[in-house]
């Protein structure tokens, strides 16, 4: 059903709070071309990272490498400190990925494929039904574990794939453009998965090539084009290091219209703020300078209009700009 090495078995570490993956001097070659060139990427923790870059730049090939798909000409992946082409099951063990988007028997159901996945991966007989059951809850899919696959939508599919990757219980996750190919409606609904994911303590690693969907789901972005590492930070920081100008870029969104008189005045007069544009009646765009500390404070000033604020997120628009930015000087 997908790809994955992760043992069945095991119990949860205390000690793997701070979960790792790095790539240590990463090269892979195939003839002349150079998919991978000298990556070196350590991250850490509980959080969601983006991986992004073009078509091509070399996302899949360090993901393949990092699950032992394929092996590197140079270099290292390491999991939780273990290499993992030197001790695979060791390094894979805390480990659930989805590389690519396999198709399920039409015929079967999600219970039924996932109790195949689960038979395959050796997890316990005794514990089979428990984990079946806690990752088809978790990917929202209760209601039809008893039905056929064959009259899933791609977005339904690809949440029991998903499902799939975490019978084993995983710290970490490795997600390889986990949207890829759905419409909307099932781009929506995995990425909302995805954001469930790392709520529970998990390190979750995340190719894409779309940008809003990195800026809604991810607390940390490391960017690559050419096989190479252009840089790995906080959603924050990277667009604001980069973005051209040092400004920063939120959208809010309200649950009611926002007038273009008083409302837009009173925000554009808050402190550090550059500027204020309607997305649409019920969304801002909000450039700002000052960091975190002023992020901050405008968020708490916002709320205090009460104008019915909804939401405050990096804009996906600003995270544009960055990779514009970066991504043309390696062209």
């Amino acid at each position: 059903m997908l790809h994955s090495c992760a043992s069945s078995g095991h119990e949860r570490d205390p000690g793997l709070a701070n979960s790792s993956l790095e790539a240590v001097g990463l090269t892979k070659r195939y003839g002349s071309f150079t998919a991978l060139s000298n990556l070196n990427l350590k991250i850490e923790g509980s959080k969601c990272v983006g991986f992004l870059g073009p078509n091509g730049a070399g996302k899949t090939t360090t993901l393949k490498i990092f699950t032992d798909m394929i092996r590197a000409t140079e270099g290292k992946a390491m999991i939780n400190g273990v290499t993992v082409h030197e001790n695979k099951r060791t390094a894979l063990a805390h480990v659930g990925d989805l590389i690519e988007s396999p198709e399920i028997y039409p015929s079967f159901t999600p219970k039924e494929a996932l109790s195949m996945v689960a038979e395959i991966r050796g997890v316990p007989g005794s514990e089979r039904a428990k984990r079946i059951e806690e990752a088809i809850n978790e990917v929202k899919m209760d209601e039809w574990k008893n039905k056929k696959v064959g009259k899933f939508s791609k977005g339904m599919k690809q949440r029991i794939n998903i499902a799939s990757a975490l019978l084993s219980e995983p710290d970490i996750i490795i997600l390889d453009e986990p949207t890829s190919g759905l419409d909307p409606r099932g781009m929506a609904e995995v990425r909302d998965i995805v954001k469930a994911l790392k709520r529970k303590n998990r390190l979750v690693f995340m190719s894409s090539h779309l940008l809003p969907e990195v800026s809604d789901v991810c607390d940390e972005v490391a960017m690559i084009d050419h096989g190479k590492l252009l840089v790995y930070d906080t959603l924050e920081n990277v667009t604001t290091k980069f973005s051209g100008d040092g400004g920063s870029i939120v959208e809010a969104g309200f649950s009611r219209s926002i007038d273009d008189g008083q409302s837009i005045k009173s925000i554009s007069s808050l402190p550090g703020v550059v500027s204020v544009d309607k997305v649409d009646s019920r969304n801002l765009r909000i450039k700002f300078t000052g960091g975190s500390a002023v992020q901050e404070q405008l968020l708490s000033n916002i709320a205090t209009m009460k104008l019915g604020m909804l939401s405050f997120r990096a804009s996906a628009s600003a995270l544009e700009d960055t990779y514009l930015n970066l991504i043309k000087d390696t062209l």
